[in-house]
């Protein structure tokens, strides 16, 4: 597949994900948060495991890939969708889409750390911009006391469990297809998912079935669209395009998230939200190192031929 149709799917699975902070709280409203997450994302494994048979990529994972498909299931799954469910439980899904839009300079940095790369100005600059757009959307969603709210520091904890999780699937995809690694870390993180619903949440199941036919739409949606095709494709760009490159899109998230947020939850967007915004936007150009590109290709542009 070339760049340019990876870059455009990338911008699909964002406008997917965007929307899917809207209807994760709408789900979640209805539901014990932990149960419903564990619930979706075995439904999502199943999808996946489907497709990849029809695809003849199923395969069992041999004995060196499975520090990645535990490490994966862990970080992509486990903690990601643990912390964003129980966030979403108590902060706005506008304040969830603003801080998710950290996931790209987060990425790099670990990147950075984790292969030994000093950053450039530019990109420290970048940064200290991502941090100060959390802190002004932080401050939008704690009141007029700008207290901290908790449900925002379990986004921040599920953003930063997704972006150790890009540096294992990076690594991974060099002998692992990402679409298969992606079913095999639902379909564990699933089950670990389901064990912390049973002692966290004991009557989750059974509160399933109050829960209105609108919220099983919502899940379906979230389920096959979001969580499923989504991630796989993600991971899929990941193994062509590399960590950093694919993270720059998760800004757009940022966007849809928003957008969504009006839309679906009727929420209000207050100043220190668009603050917010244009930080982690200025932030995520300076500290994924796109900035610093167009840069260089300006200089190729005008040196004589």
């Amino acid at each position: 597949m070339s760049y340019a149709k990876i870059y455009l799917l990338l911008t699909g699975i964002m406008i997917t994900w965007g929307l899917n902070v809207s209807v994760l709280k709408i789900i979640i409203m209805n539901t014990q948060p932990v149960t419903i997450t564990a619930l979706r994302i075995f439904t999502a494994s199943l999808v996946v495991i489907i497709i990849l048979f029809y695809l003849g990529l199923l395969r069992l994972p041999k004995k060196r890939e499975l520090i990645y498909v535990f490490g994966g299931a862990l970080f992509s799954v486990v903690f990601h969708h643990y912390f964003l469910a129980e966030g979403l439980s108590r902060t706005s899904g506008s304040n969830a889409g603003l801080i998710l839009g950290m996931g790209p300079i987060l990425t790099v940095i670990l990147t950075m750390i984790f292969f030994r790369q000093k950053p450039t100005i530019i990109r420290l600059l970048g940064f200290i911009c991502g941090a100060l757009g959390v802190s002004f959307t932080v401050m939008a969603g704690g009141g007029s006391n700008h207290s901290i709210n908790l449900g925002d520091i379990d986004i921040l904890l599920s953003i930063l469990s997704q972006a150790l999780s890009f540096i294992l699937i990076n690594q991974a995809s060099k002998t692992m297809d990402p679409r298969l690694l992606t079913g095999y870390m639902m379909l564990i993180g699933s089950f670990i998912l389901f064990a912390i619903s049973f002692w966290k949440e004991p009557d989750g199941l059974s509160s399933l079935a109050d829960a209105p036919p609108s919220m099983w739409g919502a899940f379906l949606f979230s389920a096959i669209f979001a969580t499923a095709l989504g991630h796989m494709s993600y991971n899929y760009a990941i193994g062509k395009v590399g960590a950093a490159e694919s993270s720059i899109f998760l800004n757009l998230n940022t966007l849809f998230a928003l957008v969504g947020a009006v839309i679906f939850l009727n929420e209000e967007i207050v100043p220190s939200h668009f603050v917010g915004l244009i930080f982690i936007v200025l932030g995520v150009l300076l500290g994924s190192g796109a900035m610093e590109m167009w840069i260089f290709q300006r200089k190729i542009k005008r040196l004589p031929d």
